[in-house]
């Protein structure tokens, strides 16, 4: 035990030894570039001179700047690798699915951060000899986790939201019917409706407060939240202010519809459990086999890892489970 204690630190000062040099010479590079980046770039100058108003003047012409705009670009990444995750298009969608999960981080900032930590956890485990495709596959799995997390997080708070719907119009119309402009109702939704509700159409509501129209802030939602029924609500409300009409009607039968919508799903999902299930059932069942065969005759089914025609059998039955399972789910799958 203290031989392979030495050791251990034996292979840690060398290692370390190699990479702390490489590591300073590399943090001293970036921290030169960045500094001679800053200087080089003017958006501050630029940003002060358009709130001075002397850039507006010079042009002769009023420049439009948008909540929208001014948003975007202070969530934009700062530093190389944020700004070269930045150029990727998966940036864009994680950046999307955070938005909609309600966690205002940067897409490109998370990625670096995730492979920060999945490098330095990649090289720690190599130091203490772990075998290099476990360490891999700890590594990548310490990037991916969290972003199925993010995915997650997204599709569980948008049905929380496709549920809040239906409550949501009908606030809305007996708000109209009271009296109330729409600005107002949806205030009064963002004040009594907790999230995702609540927090969507607040964020309409202090838009508009902000100098956003109306029309353009019901857009930015349906933008971010990106569901048809989101859609439908804000083109009815487009149609009605461009040529009159009663909205507290249309949301009325908005409602209902979403109401009936929600309700045949939970038709659909009831009709097919049954067939999910026997998916879960026939996915599991191979390996709970496996794992009793273990137990009962190892030899025999270890073979399956040591014969070249094991090996064969055992990709193919696994490949095989994954298409059956994918078939059954994509036929219990029902669009409502």
């Amino acid at each position: 035990m203290t031989l392979l204690l030495a050791d251990m630190y034996d292979a840690l000062r060398s290692t370390g030894l190699i990479l702390l040099p490489l590591a300073g010479s590399v943090l001293l590079a970036y921290g030169v570039y960045n500094a001679v980046f800053d200087l080089r770039r003017d958006e501050r100058k630029k940003i002060l001179t358009r709130l001075k108003g002397s850039a507006a003047a010079r042009k002769g012409k009023e420049e439009t700047f948008s909540y929208e705009d001014f948003r975007k670009q202070t969530a934009e990444a700062s530093g190389f690798l944020a700004k070269a995750f930045a150029r990727l298009s998966f940036t864009a969608s994680l950046q999307r699915a955070l938005d909609q999960a309600n966690l205002h981080w940067s897409a490109a900032q998370v990625l670096v951060n995730l492979t920060a930590i999945a490098s330095i956890l990649l090289a720690l485990l190599l130091v203490l000899q772990v075998p290099p495709l476990a360490s891999v596959g700890s590594a990548v799995a310490v990037f991916i986790l969290p972003v199925l997390y993010f995915y997650k997080r997204r599709r569980a708070r948008l049905k929380k939201l496709v549920n809040q719907l239906p409550d949501v119009f009908e606030l809305l119309s007996q708000a109209l019917r009271a009296g109330h402009s729409l600005a107002s109702g949806m205030q009064l939704t963002a004040r009594e409706l907790p999230d995702p509700a609540g927090t969507e159409f607040g964020r309409v509501f202090h838009e508009q407060n902000l100098g956003l129209k109306v029309e353009d802030a019901l857009k930015n939602l349906a933008d971010r939240v990106d569901l048809l029924d989101v859609r439908f609500f804000v083109t009815a409300v487009l149609i009605q202010r461009q040529v009159g009409g009663d909205l507290a009607e249309v949301l009325d039968k908005i409602s209902a519809v979403i109401r009936d919508r929600i309700k045949l799903f939970g038709t659909v999902q009831a009709l097919t459990a049954e067939g999910r299930l026997s998916g879960y059932v026939l996915l599991a069942l191979p390996t709970l086999v496996f794992l009793a065969m273990l137990n009962v005759n190892r030899e025999y089914a270890m073979l399956l890892f040591t014969d070249p025609i094991g090996k064969m059998m055992l990709t193919a039955s696994i490949v095989m489970q994954l298409m059956g399972w994918a078939m059954i789910k994509k036929i219990v799958n029902i669009k409502v």
